[in-house]
């Protein structure tokens, strides 16, 4: 018995369109990319799409073959104005050109680009006759002369336009110049007048205390801080560091003053002569500057209610002298304690 013959099933493609299908939409989305990735060069285009619409009418569908898929996908982003641009066919920037760049018309044929091709491959005959002796063209001398006519008048804007930028921006430069010294020179006032005002307030405070004989008072020549120096016989002993008795209530009634600029940064610096020192307590002279301002600085603190986060202290050793350290009354001078009161903007 013979057997029965399978029907073909019924609906449906053959296998191999599946993947050819795929492949096609792969390439598809291949090119898309490409063509969205690619830079457009504004001018060129410009010219060769007027160029082209003009001669053969190419884009029937206006800007829609542009914006409506025609083309290309609407969804690339580049090109979200592109059918604009086609619909104005440039008008815009046409004018904006000719504003900038003079008399320079897209639409003559002459500017399109078989047009400048021609006229270079012209220019490039005229050259070659030109060599040839006795054979001049005056006609062609003509074209030449306005080809260059319309090259010099295309730079004599850009020049202008240039060099008008460069003075805007010196112009700016110097306003800017002009308001930041003005700012400095403000500020420097500001500072010389907040600063007499401190120190008129200590000098007045110093004389209330019975201070004179031995505090000196000076202001700082950039108005950045008012200065009290005491002197280091006062305080302390030779080689030594340790307050002196009879000097804590000197100490205490500097605390008093500095109460009076609450929030004020206060420096305080030791100072020696230029002995060696060298014992157990002490390596040189850094370390016992050093160890004066911190004594100092804990007294204060302690003894005073001294907000220890206004405070600083450090040592300059025999490296600041005020006077001669060949003399004992020289020395004298130099081994010293300074009190810096900082105004609000120098405050650090």
């Amino acid at each position: 018995m013979a057997r029965k013959r399978q029907e073909a099933p019924s609906g449906g493609n053959a296998p191999w369109m599946n993947t050819f299908a795929d492949l096609m939409n792969l390439l598809l989305c291949f090119f898309v990319m490409l063509f969205a990735m690619s830079d457009v060069n504004e001018a060129k285009f410009e010219q060769i799409s007027i160029s082209m619409a003009n001669s053969y009418g190419i884009f029937e569908g206006g800007g829609s073959a542009i914006g409506t898929g025609q083309l290309i996908s609407s969804g690339v982003a580049q090109l979200n104005e592109l059918d604009k641009y086609f619909q104005t066919m440039g008008r815009e920037s046409h004018q904006s050109k000719i504003k900038n760049e003079g008399d320079f018309d897209p639409t003559n044929p002459e500017n399109t680009e078989e047009g400048i091709k021609g006229n270079q491959s012209d220019q490039g005959a005229e050259g070659a006759k030109d060599s040839q002796p006795n054979q001049g063209n005056q006609g062609t001398d003509q074209d030449s002369q306005g080809s260059s006519g319309i090259n010099g008048d295309q730079n004599k804007p850009d020049a202008q336009g240039n060099n008008g930028a460069a003075d805007d921006q010196d112009k700016k430069k110097d306003e800017k110049d002009i308001g930041l010294d003005e700012a400095l020179k403000k500020l420097q006032a500001e500072m010389a007048t907040i600063t007499a005002g401190m120190y008129d307030e200590v000098s007045d405070l110093t004389e209330k205390y019975k201070l004179d004989d031995y505090v000196e008072l000076n202001i700082d020549p950039e108005y950045q801080y008012v200065q009290l120096t005491l002197k280091g016989n006062v305080l302390y002993d030779s080689g030594s560091a340790e307050i002196k008795k009879v000097a804590e209530p000197i100490l205490a009634k500097i605390g008093d003053i500095l109460l009076n600029f609450e929030g004020y940064t206060v420096e305080i610096i030791g100072h020696t002569d230029n002995v060696p020192i060298n014992n157990s307590q002490y390596v040189n002279n850094n370390w016992l500057s050093s160890a004066r301002a911190l004594n100092a600085a804990t007294f204060l603190i302690e003894e005073c209610d001294i907000n220890p986060k206004i405070l600083k202290y450090s040592g300059r050793g025999e490296y600041e002298p005020i006077s001669s350290n060949k003399t004992a009354e020289g020395r004298a001078k130099n081994r010293r304690i300074e009190i810096r009161i900082y105004n609000e903007y120098s405050g650090k």
